[in-house]
């Protein structure tokens, strides 16, 4: 009983983030999106900053059940499961950034094939495929201490490389940081985010060596809460690690400041911090408190989470890829008829909540006939 009551507290927060993440993420109009809606420009800090670490904490969290199963099974097939799971997370991460597979020629007006030359390698997917992948060997061949003692180097040396092999003028800026210049160098400019005005990825290679740390914290908290259960003991020396790391990420960030898009140290600190708050809350309020009404709704996300991520960006880019004769996109439209009348802002919230209740429909559809796509 008390392990389904630790799976319900994971599913809820992954459901949480999976929830949050179509809302930031389907805004029809960015120009009218409420500042906490939205990323930090650089250095700094937003609600939805916190978006896409959550994510990859869950996955670690969900990390800490999976790995109980490993400990009676032979090391090759547990490699093979992790790097099959990998290898398809990557992919499909891959995928989904170059369908659908074609782009609209403006000078013909015609819809003409996306080449593999100008299709972007890194991002959400393949940072959580790789991370995943650095976590679980790392926590099944050199178990939990080693691991956060490599992970604590990890974010320690990111530091210094950051500094040292960015411009000397700024290297922390968007044009000569560390990361750019890797990514650069190993895949080139045209396989990079461009959504910043140049290439840059903020899901870059370099970057995601910290992104690990996430992983790694999510699984020690699921692994402190297997252990000490979901007592006010437990709880509060999860607060209190929560607002530990907050405390040091505040100063940290003075000399290496928090930058979701470098995915600094202090941004990992400062991101587990409020995700160790977060989840105590949850196993507060539906553990110890047995107040559960509201958790069937964050559930159905949690039950399907890449799949139902996965609809909402490929949903989202076919609509955005149909476009009415004005070259108003079907998405946008839909906006600018009808939403808009609400409000700039608020429509356009509100747009992006029903289109998160379409989604939570499909799961809600698919948990009821008991289908759960797992990779």
């Amino acid at each position: 009983m008390q392990q389904q009551k630790r799976f319900l507290a994971l599913d809820v927060f992954r459901g949480m983030t999976i929830c949050f993440m179509i809302i930031v993420n389907t805004s029809p109009d960015e120009a009218f999106t409420f500042a906490p809606l939205l990323h930090a420009k650089w250095h700094g800090f937003t609600p939805t900053d916190l978006v896409f670490p959550s994510f990859l904490f869950a996955v670690g969290n969900a990390m800490s059940f999976v790995m109980t199963k490993w400990e009676t099974t032979p090391a090759p097939a547990v490699l093979a499961k992790i790097f099959k799971r990998t290898l398809l997370i990557f992919i499909l991460g891959y995928l989904m950034y170059w369908f659908p597979f074609v782009r609209l020629d403006k000078a013909t007006g015609h819809y003409a094939f996306k080449a593999f030359e100008t299709t972007r390698v890194f991002g959400v997917l393949q940072r959580i495929a790789l991370a995943y992948c650095f976590a679980s060997l790392m926590i099944y061949f050199l178990k939990v201490r080693t691991t956060v003692i490599i992970t604590a180097l990890i974010l320690l040396l990111y530091w210094p490389v950051m500094w040292f092999f960015g411009d000397a003028a700024d290297p922390l800026s968007l044009h000569g940081n560390a990361v750019l210049k890797l990514d650069l160098w190993l895949i080139g400019p045209d396989h990079l985010y461009h959504g910043e005005g140049v290439p840059f990825d903020p899901e870059g290679l370099l970057s995601t060596f910290p992104a690990i740390g996430n992983v790694v914290a999510g699984y020690c908290v699921g692994y402190f809460l297997q252990r000490k259960g979901g007592t006010y003991e437990a709880l509060t020396k999860l607060m209190l690690a929560g607002f530990a790391l907050l405390v040091l990420a505040h100063f940290w960030n003075y000399s290496f400041p928090i930058n979701k898009k470098l995915w600094t140290s202090s941004f990992v600190l400062h991101t587990v911090g409020i995700d160790c708050l977060i989840i105590a809350a949850i196993v507060y309020v539906a553990d110890i408190q047995h107040k559960t009404s509201w958790t069937p709704f964050f559930q159905v996300f949690g039950k399907n989470p890449l799949f139902i991520y996965l609809l909402s960006e490929v949903l989202v880019i076919l609509w955005n890829v149909f476009r009415f004769k004005d070259g108003t996109t079907v998405y946008k439209w839909l906006y600018d008829n009808i939403f808009i009348h609400a409000n700039p802002y608020i429509g356009s919230f509100i747009q992006a909540v029903l289109y998160m209740l379409l989604c939570w429909a499909v799961g809600y559809w698919m948990d009821k006939k008991k289908i759960y796509v797992r990779v």
